[in-house]
């Protein structure tokens, strides 16, 4: 740090000179940024209005000594031979669309295509709908009326206990078939009370006892009887 009064001067007037320097570059900066933007969107008539006033600013920083006199010249001369070529037919510029203008756009695109989605899904709904109502309705035919067992006529089969002679049926003239239909229709109505089956005892088998045949059986032999022979009679000395 200096220690001299004049010295301490000197580092506050130096600090605030290149605070305002700093800001005529900045002016100057902005001035071109715009023409550059008005040139490079191809509005052409809005570059003009603003060359005069860049001039003006680039002239005013080459005086006080902030960039160089060549370096002020060159800038004057890129900008109007920019717009003196795209006058002329020259340049053809490709127009830069800015940030905010491509965001604008990406926004349309994904509404656009949300709505489609939205569309397709309201289609794909409908045709659910539809399609269950026509099930609904085909269930409907199809589904067979159910008829009670008491309404149903069963034929009734003959048995032995049914079976009559000709002139009996004739005299009866039929009552004891009806008689016979109507006990069978009740028999079908009713049902078990319990859900089991009920099992039926088989008879169970007995076991046939083998009848041994009665063979003959042997006769006896008469036994043969030996005879005793007489026994020798020892000689005696």
């Amino acid at each position: 740090m200096p220690n001299i009064q004049s010295a301490k001067k000197r580092v506050v007037i130096i600090e605030k000179k290149n605070l305002q320097n700093r800001m005529v570059l900045s002016s100057m900066k902005t001035a071109i940024r715009k023409i550059t933007a008005a040139i490079d969107s191809n509005d052409i008539s809005l570059a003009e209005s603003l060359l005069p006033q860049t001039f003006s600013i680039i002239d005013k920083t080459a005086a006080k000594g902030i960039i160089h006199v060549n370096k002020a010249a060159n800038q004057k001369s890129q900008l109007a031979k920019r717009i003196n070529g795209i006058k002329s037919g020259k340049i053809v510029i490709a127009v830069k669309k800015t940030n905010q203008q491509i965001a604008a756009e990406k926004a349309r695109e994904a509404k656009q295509v949300r709505e489609l989605q939205k569309a397709e899904q309201a289609k794909k709904a409908a045709a659910k709908e539809l399609a269950a109502k026509e099930s609904k309705k085909d269930s409907k035919d199809k589904k067979v009326k159910v008829v009670k067992s008491s309404d149903i006529k069963k034929e009734v089969k003959p048995t032995k206990d049914t079976k009559l002679s000709k002139d009996a049926k004739a005299k009866v003239g039929g009552s004891a078939v009806v008689a016979t239909k109507s006990k069978e229709d009740a028999k079908v109505t009713e049902q078990p009370k319990d859900k089991k089956e009920t099992k039926i005892d088989k008879p169970k088998k007995v076991k046939e006892e083998k009848i041994k045949s009665d063979k003959p059986k042997k006769e006896d032999k008469p036994k043969k009887v030996k005879e005793e022979k007489p026994k020798k009679e020892k000689k005696t000395k």
